[in-house]
């Protein structure tokens, strides 16, 4: 797969995340944490769907191997998954947004410790810009410290161990990596059901979470997977940030949600960081282990 067919499919994949804030807003009675544990469930049903109707049980068996890095990408999944939610329950959804845009500086840094992957000057300006860029977008509700930030703060250090961890195992042919979606899935309507019941989702809310769970997670999850053979970890996080432009394009389309000049200027400023970044871009090799 060339790069530039890579971009635009990480594009794709940002764009179908973003759709959650929108979708959410068709939901009568399901809230917080059984929103969690049905798109959860619902992205685990389909992936073992797909996977079971196209090679059976030769396509379930990879979530049976007792592999750590398997393990390893699964919960950093499932924490991705779920401290997203209860950091919602905590504290604002600007507060949240502004931790979750530190990704791609906590990923820089991983990139750089464990992969040995230099960091060009272009790369740190862009991480700063972005950073900057998402911060001023919901500057104007302010930034509250306490318990609900620090929770969120999980989501951007699970999101950058697993970039790190896709972008060195990329290639290891002994342990199927998407699986890992599933797996964190599973970890995640575990840990999420006690909170979840008792269940109030009505028909409705079922076929919009089930919606979500297939073409919100499970679909882009997994292929971003794929995608971390051929970007790298820096350079993923910094494209997942387009998540925030397209919600917030998506409330004001779909929701009639207006934009402010801080929200249009901020997110502006995170597009001149990613094509700041992809400028003169030479292609890196990806380091991966042994098998």
């Amino acid at each position: 797969m060339s790069h530039r067919r890579a971009l635009w499919l990480m594009v794709l994949v940002t764009l179908l995340w973003s759709t959650a804030g929108v979708v959410s807003r068709q939901l009568d009675s399901a809230r917080g944490f059984e929103v969690t544990f049905w798109r959860s469930a619902f992205t685990l049903l389909s992936l073992l769907a797909w996977w079971g109707l196209r090679e059976g049980r030769a396509g379930l068996a990879p979530m049976l191997r007792r592999s750590p890095l398997l393990w390893a990408s699964a919960a950093c999944w499932a924490t991705m998954f779920t401290a997203f939610m209860l950091a919602l329950t905590m504290t604002t959804v600007a507060n949240v947004l502004v931790v979750m845009s530190l990704g791609p500086l906590f990923t820089a840094l991983l990139a750089w410790l464990l992969l040995g992957q230099r960091l060009a000057p272009r790369t740190v300006l862009a991480v700063a810009l972005a950073g900057a860029g998402v911060a001023w977008m919901f500057s104007a509700q302010g930034l509250q410290l306490g318990w609900g930030p620090l929770v969120a703060l999980a989501v951007p250090l699970a999101a950058a161990g697993n970039f790190v961890l896709l972008q060195r195992h990329a290639r290891q042919s002994a342990v199927s990596l998407p699986h890992a979606v599933a797996l964190g899935a599973l970890l995640s309507c575990l840990v999420t059901l006690p909170m979840a019941w008792p269940f109030e989702a009505s028909a409705n809310d079922m076929a919009w979470l089930a919606l979500l769970g297939a073409t919100q997670l499970a679909l882009p999850c997994v292929l971003m997977v794929h995608l971390s053979r051929v970007l790298s970890a820096t350079e993923v996080s910094l494209l997942a940030l387009l998540e925030l432009i397209f919600g917030a394009a998506w409330a004001w389309w779909l929701a009639g949600e207006a934009l402010s000049s801080r929200t249009l200027s901020g997110a502006a400023l995170v597009l001149v960081a990613l094509v700041l970044n992809e400028l003169r871009r030479r292609p890196v090799a990806l380091q991966t282990s042994a098998p």
